[in-house]
């Protein structure tokens, strides 16, 4: 009989990696919230002080990010517990479900402002602009030290991209109402103020439909958009005393943790054991696959075969 060596390497490594910059999530989420959360009240009642539906339109949606962003920060918090026997992972998944309904609230916010939008061109209503401009000003500096805050600390976390595409939302809707107020100021022309809300709210789907895009793929196991399987599989097919490829599977665990298994022949008279070590290396070195289980058997010998075979002779 041929020998048969099974080797299996499970690398966790990777998941001690994502510590620090998780740290730095929790920081930046907490000030932004504070940040967003803070202004908003003052720009939902600037909405309604001036009758400006673009104002009341970015205070929901800031009021969206304020639930967004505290929701991203317990999210974070929980995925940094440790694994347990039942959840041998942790709850890293958590920070991608936040981002998920972070996209269901950002669809319903755009649905909300297009329906008062629409309203508003029907039954035009006065608008202060002067108002409207010193309030949307402020939200613009607000709005820029919340983005700079989570662009600093973000890392690579889906969680905190989805709160930055929320804060970035914010900070071209408040350059939008700034523009309508100029507009309004200037001309008199208040149907500009429920057109730029139209807009503002065409930015948050776009914004939405990444975020849910994103956060699908990683919840459906789909292989991270900068990683080609069929690359990375001929790579590894093609390492010295390799024989075979197959059963090749990579996803993310969360955003930022890349994983991969795969089960590898290699031939009867090669090193399984050095061969594992070099695929590992290979995925660690050129594809940053940190997580890697593989299972390396030789190639099944003439004796193997012939036990197959109905007339194999063999018992």
């Amino acid at each position: 009989m041929s020998s048969h060596s099974h080797d299996h390497e499970h690398d966790d490594g990777h998941s001690h990696g994502l510590g620090a910059y998780r740290g730095a999530d929790r920081r930046a989420l907490l000030v932004a919230a504070l940040l967003t959360g803070g202004f908003m009240v003052a720009e939902a009642v600037g909405g309604v002080v001036t009758g400006s539906l673009a104002l009341l339109a970015d205070a929901g949606h800031m009021l969206s990010d304020s639930f967004s962003l505290a929701l991203a920060l317990f999210a974070v918090t929980i995925a940094a517990r440790p694994a347990t026997s039942k959840r041998t992972f942790g709850y890293k998944r958590a920070e991608i479900l936040a981002a998920l309904v972070n996209g269901i609230l950002l669809v319903l916010v755009s649905v909300w402002v297009v329906y008062e939008a629409i309203g508003r061109l029907n039954d035009p209503v006065e608008i202060l602009g002067g108002g409207m401009l010193a309030i949307a000003v402020l939200g613009l500096l607000i709005n820029v030290a919340a983005f700079l805050v989570l662009w600093k600390g973000g890392g690579e976390s889906l969680n905190v991209k989805a709160a930055l595409r929320h804060v970035l939302g914010d900070l071209l809707g408040s350059v939008g109402v700034i523009l309508a107020a100029g507009v309004i100021l200037l001309t008199g022309w208040s149907p500009i103020d429920p057109i730029v809300s139209i807009l503002i709210s065409l930015l948050i789907a776009a914004s939405a439909w990444s975020v849910l895009k994103e956060s699908v793929d990683v919840l459906l196991e789909s292989a991270p958009v900068d990683i080609d399987t069929d690359e990375v599989g001929k790579a590894m097919a093609g390492m010295a005393g390799v024989e075979q490829v197959h059963d090749l599977h990579i996803w993310q665990i969360t955003s930022g943790f890349p994983a991969l298994s795969a089960h590898i022949l290699v031939g009867r008279e090669d090193d399984c054991h050095t061969i594992r070590r070099d695929v590992d290396s290979l995925l660690k070195e050129h594809y940053d696959i940190e997580h890697a289980t593989l299972q390396v058997e030789h190639v099944p010998g003439p004796e193997l075969i012939a036990l197959d075979t109905p007339d194999g002779g063999k018992s």
